[in-house]
């Protein structure tokens, strides 16, 4: 197929791209490359997927609508999956007139492209921070989500309404992913792996908010990818069919999808992983939560697994020894 993939030099982007071209796809991508984190990060893993003859890229800003729109009209695809945003919960605090440009106006912006030439399944990357400070675990899609933490969940949540409306005005099929605390090779340096391992080699002191009680549900970058490849297979049907009952709508083909590892731990176990697989011991700097984290996140995945089967997810432990890996290879004797 003729699949456009924003948000393609991005982390999550980067990976399902890369999945979809070797699979045989068509892929156009479409990156702003902003300097929110390292732009040569970026540029390398647009190099890692030029190497497939199937792909193509265009630099743009989501915001820039009709620029969007011509590309996107152009291209004519098949399916469409949405990653491109402007993420992290604390810069939301910051700056958080990019998010709403972003991730509210240039979504709308692609929507409206797709409102010319719908794909035959649209896929939105929304997040587990929507659930906000919910108390109720493991979260479920159909918890209610109208109490945003941060910024950055309100304009994802945002995202997931307007999918909706389009999704039931025009008839475009929609699966919005819930992604929980995603990590793995090619991560970005403003997430916690990351800091991490950079930190400890480097023998810098690492922040660990929430005192190291605070716990996520981790989640490999393979087994989130295969949620998404496999979800993109299982395209929601029109309100009526008995298979909407998966869904989230009853009057949209139209549905939310937790994919998640659905097994917290805690942030300070996280790091003795780390240490563990790096054989160095970190110099710690316990600090409080800071505003719009959440004590914890767990993913309730029976409806992925209901929609696409069991999928075995990897261990924090090799989870942390491949990322590792990859940061040697990547960066040699360090930055």
């Amino acid at each position: 197929m003729k699949i456009f993939v924003t948000g393609a030099a991005g982390f999550i982007g980067f990976h399902v791209a890369a999945r979809l071209l070797s699979e045989g796809h068509e892929v156009l991508g479409y990156d702003a490359l902003t300097e929110y984190y390292d732009p040569e990060l970026k540029q390398a893993r647009l190099g890692v997927l030029s190497k497939f003859s199937g792909f193509s890229f265009e630099r743009g800003l989501l915001e820039d609508e009709g620029r969007l729109a011509k590309v996107y009209a152009t291209f004519a695809p098949e399916q469409v999956f949405h990653f491109a945003a402007q993420a992290g919960v604390r810069y939301s605090i910051e700056n958080p007139k990019s998010y709403m440009e972003s991730n509210v106006g240039g979504t709308f912006s692609l929507l409206e492209a797709m409102r010319v030439r719908p794909p035959s399944h649209f896929m939105f990357a929304s997040t587990s921070s929507v659930y906000g400070g919910n108390v109720e675990v493991p979260f479920c899609e159909d918890h209610r989500t109208d109490a945003p933490a941060s910024l950055y969940a309100a304009t994802k949540r945002a995202g997931e309404a307007m999918s909706h409306s389009y999704s039931s005005l025009y008839a475009i099929p929609t699966t919005c992913f819930r992604f929980f605390t995603v990590y793995g090779p090619w991560g970005r340096p403003d997430m916690a792996l990351f800091k991490f391992v950079d930190g400890i080699l480097n023998d810098r002191v690492i922040d660990i908010y929430g005192h190291g009680k605070m716990r996520r549900d981790f989640t490999y970058i393979d087994d989130l990818v295969e949620g998404i490849i496999r979800l993109s297979r299982s395209v929601p049907r029109p309100d009526g069919d008995a298979r909407q009952v998966l869904g989230s709508s009853n009057i949209a083909p139209w549905r939310v999808v937790n994919i998640g590892n659905g097994n917290p731990i805690e942030l300070l176990h996280f790091v003795q992983v780390i240490e563990e697989t790096l054989g160095a011991v970190a110099r710690k700097n316990f600090m409080e939560m800071q505003p719009g984290d959440v004590v914890q996140t767990y993913a309730d995945v029976d409806r992925l697994e209901k929609l696409v089967g069991h999928i075995p997810f990897t261990s924090v432990r090799e989870g942390v020894r491949k990322f590792v890996a990859w940061y040697g290879d990547y960066y040699g004797d360090g930055r």
